[in-house]
């Protein structure tokens, strides 16, 4: 199974586990996997349409998934590590 890396500030929303081990077959698979199995990170993950939140950057392995020309349909194998990059604001 693909491995889900769960960035800090969204641990406390799945019981403060690092990482999430997925079935799905694809990007978006995975990620509904994830929010169907902690359904409070949905809010900050997906917007109305179920989509991934643009400003939120999933990555497969070292590359950020919106460059890769499937997008979120991108095939996702045992081996591959996923990890979620959300936002940061701050500064002045």
């Amino acid at each position: 199974m693909a491995k889900i890396i769960i960035p800090t500030p969204l641990r406390k929303f799945t019981n403060n586990e690092s990482t999430f081990e997925t079935k799905g077959a694809t990007i978006n698979e995975a990620v509904a996997e994830l929010v169907e199995t902690h359904a409070n990170l949905e809010k900050h993950l997906l917007d109305d349409d179920k989509n991934i939140r643009s400003f939120i950057r999933i990555y497969l392995g070292e590359e950020d998934v919106n460059l890769l020309e499937e997008k979120g349909d991108t095939k996702v194998v045992d081996s591959d590590v996923i990890s979620i990059v959300p936002a940061i604001a701050g500064g002045c």
